[in-house]
């Protein structure tokens, strides 16, 4: 497929010379504290000929201390082997017994018999949550159909720094990851923030049931009936631009419109929730897999999306960057989260 008119050759970018706020260190919830971490099981199955060593599960989850719903839920980490494409034990029942290969956030309920549900302006919504203060570590995005209220597909990569020494990646990768024991998985998969870009379009080009792709790269490069959803303007406002000046990139044009759900849950609700931990508790959602871990943060952003989907809500963009001038975003909900 022919390279869109905007993007020249990723590693011959001209740096585009933007100044940035550094950025703030992620903010944890006051819900998130008194969360319970039990011990978790080592798992003895080795999940892809990458390693060599045994994959571990996550040595701490959540364990919510929200109130549960009437409907059981069953978890399972994880196996991001797969997420990345990378799993080579699908045909492994034991492997499969132990690891979630299904990023699906399915309501336990008929579409057609939620009432509320409104038509939306975008067929999809592209959930992101990244991971990573001095850089970008991990990138992952949920594709969700707005019509079966499901994830569809995903694309998730561990990113690997460009501007740290070896060791400097070494502990830094301990410190994150190495609690939630997927540390082995990160230094096994992670990739450049150059590549992940490039393989993160090639996924958004993908037909899927026949449809257009997700992406205008011909005309204004701006995403196809999707737009992006995070929990915050962090992703999108500050990190990506961040990366891409690090990485000696151009800002890609997709970048430059967003969803904040916090936005969306204000004025919706007409109730204040800091985070997403903090939504989920008003909403009675109890939270599954590992706190900033991006995925699993990805797959409980999607379900809080979902609650507001079933309720009714309309997502629409809440900010955008003024064209001529990226460092200027203009944002359109006069009531928002700062």
């Amino acid at each position: 497929m022919a390279t869109s008119t905007w993007r020249l050759p990723l590693l011959r970018r001209t740096l585009l010379h933007l100044s940035f706020p550094p950025p703030p260190f992620f903010q944890l919830s006051p819900f998130s504290a008194p969360l319970n971490q039990p011990k978790f099981k080592h798992s003895l199955v080795q999940c892809s000929s990458i390693s060599i060593e045994e994959e571990t599960t996550s040595s701490k989850y959540i364990h919510s201390e929200i109130p549960k719903t009437t409907r059981k839920l069953s978890w399972k980490p994880m196996c991001l082997y797969h997420t990345q494409g990378k799993c080579t034990k699908m045909d492994d029942p034991l492997h499969l017994e132990k690891f979630c290969h299904n990023c699906s956030v399915e309501l336990g309920e008929s579409v057609s018999e939620l009432n509320s549900l409104q038509a939306q302006e975008f067929d999809y919504f592209l959930v992101l949550d990244l991971e990573g203060k001095v850089e970008i570590l991990e990138f992952p995005v949920l594709l969700f159909d707005a019509k079966t209220m499901d994830v569809v597909d995903v694309f998730h990569r561990f990113v690997r720094p460009t501007k740290m020494s070896e060791t400097r990646i070494k502990e830094y990768i301990e410190g994150k990851y190495g609690a939630f024991g997927v540390d082995r998985v990160w230094h096994d998969t992670a990739i450049t923030f150059e590549e992940v870009i490039e393989q993160f379009e090639e996924w958004l080009r993908k037909e899927r049931d026949g449809r257009i792709n997700l992406w205008r790269e011909d005309g204004d490069g701006h995403l196809n009936e999707a737009a992006f959803v995070t929990c915050g303007n962090w992703d999108l406002k500050t990190k990506v631009p961040q990366q891409c000046e690090v990485s000696g990139m151009k800002l890609p044009p997709y970048f430059m419109e967003w969803i904040n759900l916090k936005d969306i849950y204000l004025n919706f609700y007409h109730r204040r929730a800091p985070g997403m931990l903090s939504m989920m508790k008003e909403l009675r959602i109890p939270p599954l897999g590992s706190h900033h871990l991006g995925i699993d943060d990805s797959k409980n952003i999607a379900r809080v999306m979902q609650r507001l989907l079933r309720d009714g809500a309309l997502l629409q963009i809440t900010a955008r960057r003024v064209p001529d001038s990226p460092n200027t975003v203009r944002f359109f909900f006069q009531n928002r989260i700062k």
